[in-house]
């Protein structure tokens, strides 16, 4: 069996094997979630919420921006409070402070230690009791805490009205006035917060226990809450878990395992690399003839550049409000453009943007490998262009409509907001792009088509698995379409990283790798068999981790024990890679060394360079930092996350695509010569600013968060008392500096871009009549 037959078997297993157990690990989830009933019922028989509440709450809560406007069960923004933290906090508040009342004082904190430890018991015994009778579908409350309830209802009734009582802490939360109008949708929205808070606080019935203690051992299992007992909160007994301790110290482990045989299998074969691999004397893309599909995609570069600036204004806004709360130097944004919705689109715009890049890289390089340009591939570019613009404009003007609370809650999930961070346009938008997503799988295959069906041509082992991420990327994004309006929010979470993990941290990755050895091998720079040999590994040490890794997001969402240690040990396998990380980066210099006429290639060269940094820094140290169990239950939703997704996705996707877009213009307009002066200016700026957003910001911030969660619990963290701090404004406008840097950066980028079609210049070294304009 040849050594190319042996890779492609050891991936389709590796493949078959670790989507069966996330399958697995999905169903275990959906069976474990927390139950939703068709009624809350007091102990008289007083009825406090029903089904139909709580699931016209979601509705609301999803039309406002749902995860973009605070968070739930952590997964969220991070200026408003986790909704599910806040409400358990200030309803187990409401009963301390009713009790001891009672007990002849004022509140509960103005009680004597004793009397205080005394009346924190008796509410962990009464409040983490589970009262749900799953015969009949109710969960029973004690009076007590119904008068907690009622009291936190008012609240947010209040809060998400226009009631200048609450007129300080909206905006402190960036909050616009009258953010649900209705007040009948304000009285849902209780509903449906009520219920988060309750699956964070109540404990799972053993039966759906995790298993780590046998049956008939004698021993008593610790009982958790739904949500593993997600948030920390002390007054409920709410802290993290034996497993999460023990599966934290594991992922350590089998980090220090994998690194050490990734460093085996480097020490015995990092001699067997190729040697006197003779390189060609001139640039082979210089030559290049450019098919009318090629000459196309050029204007997906400039989307790309549009929708990268527009991200950078509505980032720079979307900070700004966590200064102002409503306002913007004086005017008031909120009641045009909501925190909610310029946290939305700038989210999106970041995917959108890369994926763009990533989309016309592929459909420009298809042609190049094989020579072929199949009939009406231009008009295919062409049409897929316009589907792009369409969905972002429709989607988003959706958006606006939703969040405005001018569409309605009927119409809400198809053509306004989801609500899921991420995953936020309507479901008809995410048909059309999964449909145009298809035609892209459609058009890049059939240009590929030549190459993969050639058995004597060897690059077609490289070039399929290029076509297998294609097709990946393309089917994956289905995992959007796999819940409904009204699924349980464990089953929403566990496809939405699908989408989120695998989409756009897996399938992508596979597809940049492959497209950078191509490019390389078309350069001469690799050859063939080395290349091949490299990615087919590549890939498999990256998909042994990045499948499995998905279930690391999942671990408070309803999650039992055996997903959790799952996802501690495959989460721990993805840094693996990027340990050796720094090899990639000196391979990829020396390809950019290798010959005088690489200096064409030199800041493409040096963004490559720059994503093995960032995978280093960003998805590597700054990930493994949240990533095990125990971190993750205190970091999660805190500054020490957009740390690492900040870093991460534009760090590294974000520096790869500019890179794939450099490579692709230098053969559109290669004939040209490039003043790299702006490119300088930009590499350094986006690099440096995005240090300093990191080191002066992001990095501070989560750091003060995450002492304060594991000192006073997370709701406290995440407070507006926390929160609006002096020290936390300093912080916040510390990111002025990187902020501008790194917007001189993409400024410069966009303005050598424009140079190459205003002001033109050919270069003498390139014969005339070897290539033609790019149009």
């Amino acid at each position: 069996m040849g050594i190319y037959r042996k890779l492609w078997l050891g991936l389709a297993i590796l493949l078959v094997s670790s989507f069966s157990v996330l399958l697995w690990a999905g169903g275990e989830i959906f069976r474990a979630a927390p139950p939703m009933p068709e009624q809350v019922v007091s102990e008289t028989g007083q009825v406090v919420y029903t089904r139909a509440d709580i699931e016209r709450g979601r509705q609301v809560w999803q039309s406002i921006g749902g995860m973009q406007l605070g968070s739930i069960w952590g997964h969220g923004g991070y200026v408003a409070p986790d909704w599910s933290a806040d409400w358990l906090h200030r309803e187990a508040v409401g009963v301390l402070d009713l009790w001891a009342r009672e007990a002849g004082g004022t509140t509960w904190a103005g009680l004597p230690a004793v009397e205080r430890a005394s009346l924190q018991g008796r509410l962990q015994e009464s409040i983490r009791r589970n009262t749900y009778d799953a015969a009949t579908g109710t969960i029973t409350l004690d009076a007590d805490r119904v008068s907690a309830i009622t009291e936190v209802a008012s609240h947010y009734v209040s809060l998400f009205g226009n009631d200048p009582a609450t007129a300080g802490l909206r905006e402190a939360y960036a909050m616009k006035n009258d953010t649900v109008p209705d007040a009948d949708h304000r009285r849902s929205l209780t509903a449906f917060f009520w219920w988060t808070a309750w699956a964070a606080t109540t404990e799972r019935p053993s039966e759906i226990g995790d298993g780590m203690v046998p049956e008939k051992s004698g021993v008593v299992p610790q009982q958790v809450t739904y949500t593993n007992n997600w948030p920390s909160e002390p007054l409920v007994g709410n802290r993290p878990a034996a497993p999460l301790w023990v599966w934290s110290a594991f992922s350590v482990l089998f980090l220090i395992a994998g690194i050490a045989l990734l460093g085996w299998w480097h020490a015995v074969s990092h001699d067997k690399e190729e040697r006197g691999h003779a390189i060609p004397a001139s640039d082979p893309f210089a030559a290049l003839r450019l098919t009318p599909s090629m000459r196309a995609v050029a204007k997906y570069f400039w989307l790309v550049l549009a929708l990268f600036l527009v991200q950078i204004l509505l980032g720079a806004i979307t900070a700004h409000y966590q200064v102002e709360g409503q306002d913007a130097y004086g005017f008031a944004l909120s009641e045009i453009l909501p925190y909610s919705l310029s946290r939305t689109w700038h989210t999106q715009l970041s995917v959108l943007w890369i994926a763009v890049a990533w989309l016309g890289t592929g459909l420009y390089i298809a042609p190049l490998l094989s020579g072929h340009e199949p009939k009406f591939q231009r008009f295919g570019v062409n049409f897929l262009f316009v589907s792009l613009i369409i969905i972002v404009v429709g989607s988003f003007t959706g958006q606006w409509f939703a969040v405005m609370q001018k569409l309605g809650l009927e119409h809400n999930f198809w053509f306004g907001h989801q609500g899921w961070e991420y995953a936020d346009m309507g479901r008809f938008w995410q048909w059309y792009l999964f449909i145009g997503l298809l035609l892209w799988v459609a058009l890049v295959g059939r240009a590929l088509w030549p190459v993969l069906r050639n058995r004597d041509n060897e690059s077609r082992h490289i070039v399929g698995l290029m076509f297998m991420a294609t097709t990946a990327i393309g089917l994956f994004f289905a995992s959007a379409l796999m819940w409904g309006e009204h699924t349980h929010i464990s089953e929403v979470e566990y496809w939405r990283w699908w989408l989120v993990h695998l989409w756009v941290e897996g399938f992508f990755e596979v597809f940049a790798t492959a497209v950078m050895a191509l490019i390389f091998t078309k350069l001469g720079l690799l050859k063939t068999s080395t290349a091949t040999v490299a990615v087919l590994f590549a890939t498999i040490i990256f998909m042994a981790g990045g499948v499995l890794g998905t279930l690391h997001h999942l671990y408070f969402v309803g999650t039992p024990t055996a997903v959790v240690a799952l996802g501690a040990s495959f989460s721990a396998l993805e840094v693996v890679p990027l340990a050796y990380i720094g090899f990639e980066a000196y391979q990829t210099w020396k390809h950019g060394k290798a010959t005088p006429w690489m200096a064409r290639y030199r800041w493409p060269v040096m963004f490559f360079i720059a994503v093995s940094f960032w995978n280093l820094v960003g998805a590597g140290l700054f990930g493994f930092l949240i990533n095990p169990p125990l971190s993750l239950y205190y970091m999660q939703g805190l500054n020490l996350t957009p740390l690492h997704g900040h870093t991460a996705l534009f760090g590294v996707y974000g520096m790869l695509g500019i890179a794939l877009v450099l490579f692709c213009l230098r053969g559109l307009r290669g004939q040209m010569v490039w003043d790299t002066r702006a490119l300088k200016v930009s590499f350094w700026c986006l690099n440096i600013g995005l240090a300093l957003m990191a080191l002066l910001t992001l990095l501070p911030l989560g750091t003060m968060q995450l002492l304060a969660a594991i000192e006073h619990g997370y709701a406290h963290a995440r407070s507006a008392e926390f929160m609006q701090q002096p020290i936390v404004d300093l912080l916040v406008w510390m990111r002025v500096p990187g902020d501008t840097i790194f917007s001189v950066g993409a400024f410069a980028l966009t303005w050598f871009v424009l140079r190459l079609w205003i002001a033109p210049r050919r270069d003498p070294a390139v014969l005339p009549g070897s290539e033609t304009e790019a149009g």
